[in-house]
């Protein structure tokens, strides 16, 4: 942009000059101008210095467009590549991974007692041996536990739910679903309330196990999990109840329940017998116990 002091449209710092007045020969220039014969090609083109880069740059632009459909084209192999039918079979392939995991353990546990009964025909252990072994399986969580136990159920929120006391503000989507951390808060709560055993799901916990959860669904020992989710412990229902109670992270939890409606519930179940630990253990680092 000019300055305003120099600008020929100014009218504060004095007028601008006159135009100078056409000389009588302008007009014969005009008329010699328009009769003068046109520039051949190709001096216009050694007048602008060469090829012109524009030309360069539209070439690769087609080129690459090229690239595009042709890569496209390639990947779809004549489906529509814009649906959601590849993520569907991912999820199918997980669905029968999990399934498949699950009846590998199944097949695992078999074997394993088929194995723990033909030891204890002649293991050449003493009583003592024995005893103490039963005790370590039993700590490992690797043997069926027996006795009193209470079960909560966590759920995701309808989609269409709404703060229901106020001052709140309307839900996120992350506010309406179950969460890693609220899973790992019920089980640290029921170890800490003296839980002898924890269930999660159809799975018996172990030192090894770790609650995960990938988008909404719940990742457990190699299978995959979807809300509601069960979590049932054995021990004083009184006092896993208590421990739950007096849980800060749960506490935070019951807020979203009372306003956004995430699904919470807590019951005695009376004598329960949870089946022992029958998966692989994977260690990376061990040390003898006692």
């Amino acid at each position: 942009m000019s300055n305003s002091a120099d600008s020929p449209r100014t009218g504060t710092t004095g007028s601008a000059p006159d135009p100078a007045p056409a000389s009588a020969e302008e007009p014969a220039a005009v008329a010699d101008a328009a009769s003068a014969p046109a520039a051949s090609p190709s001096s216009a083109h050694d007048r602008r210095g060469g090829f012109r880069p524009v030309r360069v740059l539209t070439v690769g632009v087609f080129a690459l467009a090229g690239l595009l459909f042709f890569t496209s084209f390639n990947t779809a192999k004549g489906t529509n590549i814009r649906t959601d039918a590849s993520l569907l079979r991912l999820s199918d392939l997980i669905q029968e991974r999990s399934q498949k995991n699950g009846e590998l353990d199944e097949t695992n546990g078999a074997l394993r007692d088929d194995v723990e009964s033909l030891a204890e025909a002649d293991d050449g252990s003493t009583r003592a041996q024995d005893d103490r072994l039963a005790g370590l399986e039993k700590n490992a969580g690797t043997q069926k536990v027996k006795g009193e136990a209470v079960t909560v159920t966590l759920n995701d929120a309808p989609p269409n739910a709404t703060a229901k006391l106020p001052g709140y503000p309307e839900p996120q989507p992350d506010y309406l679903v179950i969460h890693q951390q609220d899973l790992q808060a019920v089980v640290n709560a029921l170890w800490r309330g003296g839980a002898r055993g924890i269930k999660v799901m159809d799975q018996r916990l172990i030192s090894t196990s770790a609650v995960r959860c990938v988008g909404n669904t719940l990742i457990l020992q190699g299978r995959v999990y979807s809300p509601p989710y069960k979590i049932q412990a054995v021990g004083d229902p009184e006092k896993l109840q208590q421990a739950l109670a007096d849980a800060p992270a749960i506490q935070n939890y019951m807020v979203y329940v009372n306003v956004y409606g995430l699904g919470w519930k807590v019951t005695e179940d009376g004598a329960v017998t949870l089946p022992g630990y029958s998966g692989t253990v994977d260690l990376h680092y061990a040390k003898p116990v006692g």
